[in-house]
């Protein structure tokens, strides 16, 4: 991997269009980070980013820059890729990891 590989993430949502590309490390780190706190069980959405947080090193916290927006990008990446789903109706977000 070089200092310029980057990971495409895309939406679900219809209707919007357009790809974000993050370096492949901070993708892998973040998706990591999500997959293990999924794998113990279903999480809201609004507790992701902290959840997450607690999982990463200070030093990897630092070169990353904006925790909450990563999570946000990588979470919408791996629901396209059906890593992770959206559990229940309308309303408050849950995650967790397919059946």
């Amino acid at each position: 991997m070089t200092v310029d590989d980057r990971v495409p993430c895309r939406t679900p949502s219809t209707g919007r269009s357009g790809v974000t590309r993050i370096p492949a490390w901070k993708f892998d780190l973040i998706r990591s980070k999500i997959i293990a706190e999924l794998a113990e069980g279903d999480c809201p959405f609004s507790a992701l980013a902290e959840r997450v947080g607690r999982r990463v090193a200070p030093e990897d916290a630092r070169r990353l820059g904006s925790l909450g927006w990563h999570v946000t990008t990588v979470k919408l990446e791996l629901e396209v890729r059906g890593e992770i789903c959206r559990r229940g109706g309308p309303g408050r977000q849950v995650l967790g990891l397919p059946s």
